[in-house]
């Protein structure tokens, strides 16, 4: 039986939201939720140029998104089969807590506790349909969909293929939207913005404490 967090439909709605959080902070903060590549790159470029103060500032997201692995970890030996739900509960009392404290304390809001929340989404929802993916980047995703598609047309792709790759593109897709209506917000409404993941995440968190015949569709 196909797990609930799983499933396509929260695959998708994971992957909008964090194309949301990375847009966010990306236009508040000048960094990365997610991304963590990108900020050590930033920070070694800053760095080398002798710009320290403008480097370090790349250093907090990536710790933040460390103790979020740590955590997540933690709650998969911990709550077990439902590390997925607690995982996106807590995630959602980050995310309003965040929303809340973003005024008075913007960088150690925005950016450790959205880098926390990206990081706890990694570590926890790693499969869809028991193929591994990420719902916090699309590099991996886009590989895998770019791969099957090759193999579809050069012949020979193994059973299953066609849906495989289907499903990597539309979790790019779903981040894609989720980083431009994010940026949408947050240019416009930036005190919303965060509206948009936390109702994605609430979505989530139903499904997941759903029962199995409904949350398998």
């Amino acid at each position: 039986m196909l797990r609930r967090d799983e499933t396509i439909v929260v695959a998708l709605l994971l992957a909008f939201a964090g194309g949301c959080l990375d847009a966010y902070t990306w236009i508040i903060h000048g960094v990365m939720a997610n991304a963590q590549t990108a900020n050590l790159v930033f920070l070694w470029v800053y760095g080398m140029a002798g710009d320290w103060a403008r480097a370090l500032k790349f250093v907090p997201p990536i710790l933040a998104f460390a103790v979020g692995i740590v955590i997540a970890a933690w709650l998969r030996r911990a709550a077990a089969e439902r590390a997925s739900a607690v995982s996106t509960l807590v995630e959602l009392l980050l995310l309003i807590g965040i929303g809340i404290l973003h005024n008075r304390m913007p960088e150690i809001a925005g950016t450790l506790g959205i880098s926390l929340v990206a990081a706890m989404q990694a570590a926890v929802f790693t499969k869809v349909e028991g193929t591994t993916y990420s719902t916090v980047m699309i590099t991996g995703n886009m590989r895998q969909a770019i791969e099957g598609i090759f193999a579809l047309a050069s012949g020979g792709a193994a059973a299953g293929t066609l849906r495989r790759s289907g499903i990597f593109t539309a979790v790019c897709g779903a981040f894609g939207l989720g980083a431009a209506l994010g940026a949408l917000m947050t240019e416009t409404v930036p005190d919303l913005a965060l509206g948009l993941p936390v109702v994605a995440l609430l979505i989530v968190l139903l499904r997941c404490e759903a029962a199995p015949s409904e949350a398998s569709s």
